[in-house]
């Protein structure tokens, strides 16, 4: 199970559930007069579970890499195409062809092992090897698809569009580190390197999203051996701690790109974030924080707190 790479405060008024769903703690909070949406919020959630898990035996994506061939649902289709839309906008580093090694040499959240001499070179990472459309979807041999890069972002935002559509003005749905504020909420960012959180702000009124990818929430044994796989040599990266982007575009882009940068090397990844409608706060390997030059534009008294350099 993954942990919690941010929190985020709840005012006293509002109702709160949490639930184990997508391999981590979901929260939804809602007003009082809004809580009989709460629970088709989390109905949301296990729908998308089910077409985007690659654990459930019944779920789509599980099916498609067991069977080579589905007739997508609508959030599979759409998961698929947003993934191949974020291929190209990160020049290829968010890649979910990467399930062969995320999945069957490492089997992050499953029965985890390290490889074995030569498995890696051998693992077959290409998202040509995927075909989809509205009526069909088909892996060529030997590529495993992982949406863990960007399916918890995508749920957030299905929850939240279910909200908007029935006038909920103020909501919090958050899994692990991908957040959803319907009008102001205040974020915590966990730091490894210390039991003190690494920043905390508030977000804007009005609708943002924020997203956390960490190297030292799943690893196997070390964190040398980290589930954010460059695609492009297929090792474990080691540059960067965390990457937390806060912004108005939907979870599921900021889930991606968090992604995709956090594998990236250090110049092209800054370069991609600085290009991006987007605020970041980076905590490298070395305990190096970098913080975006337009943090004010998308935050609100924010607080830095010490970084202490010591083994995650």
């Amino acid at each position: 199970m993954c942990v919690l790479v941010l929190s985020v405060s709840v005012y006293a008024e509002m109702i709160s559930r949490v639930k184990v769903q997508m391999g981590t703690f979901v929260s939804i909070r809602v007003d009082e007069k809004d809580k009989r949406f709460l629970e088709d919020g989390f109905k949301i959630i296990e729908k998308v579970e089910h077409s985007l898990s690659s654990f459930n035996k019944t779920a789509q994506i599980y099916l498609l890499n067991t069977n080579r061939f589905i007739k997508p649902d609508t959030y599979t289709y759409e998961a698929l195409k947003l993934s191949q839309k974020y291929y190209k906008k990160t020049d290829g580093y968010f890649d979910i062809s990467i399930g062969f090694i995320t999945k069957k040499i490492y089997h992050f959240a499953d029965q985890q092992r390290l490889p074995k001499e030569g498995e890696l070179e051998m693992a077959r990472v290409d998202l040509r090897g995927l075909d989809v459309n509205r009526s069909h979807a088909r892996l060529s041999y030997g590529i495993t698809i992982d949406l863990g890069g960007m399916g918890k972002g995508f749920a957030v935002d299905k929850v939240t569009e279910y909200f908007k559509e029935h006038n909920v003005t103020r909501a919090v749905v958050a899994a692990s580190g991908d957040i959803r504020c319907l009008q102001s909420c205040k974020i915590e960012i966990n730091n490894p390197f210390s039991n003190s959180p690494l920043a905390s702000f508030h977000t804007l009124q009005g609708e943002s999203g924020v997203s956390t990818s960490g190297n030292y929430n799943r690893y196997v044994k070390s964190v040398e051996n980290n589930h954010l796989i460059d695609p492009k040599v297929k090792q474990s990266q080691q540059t960067f701690v965390s990457i937390t982007l806060i912004a108005k575009l939907p979870n599921s882009d900021l889930d991606a790109y968090a992604t995709a940068a956090s594998v990236m090397p250090k110049e092209k990844a800054y370069s991609f974030l600085d290009a991006l409608d987007v605020a970041y706060i980076v905590l490298e390997s070395n305990a190096t924080l970098k913080i975006s030059k337009n943090i004010s534009n998308y935050t609100q008294d924010l607080l830095i707190y010490d970084t202490v350099k010591k083994k995650p």
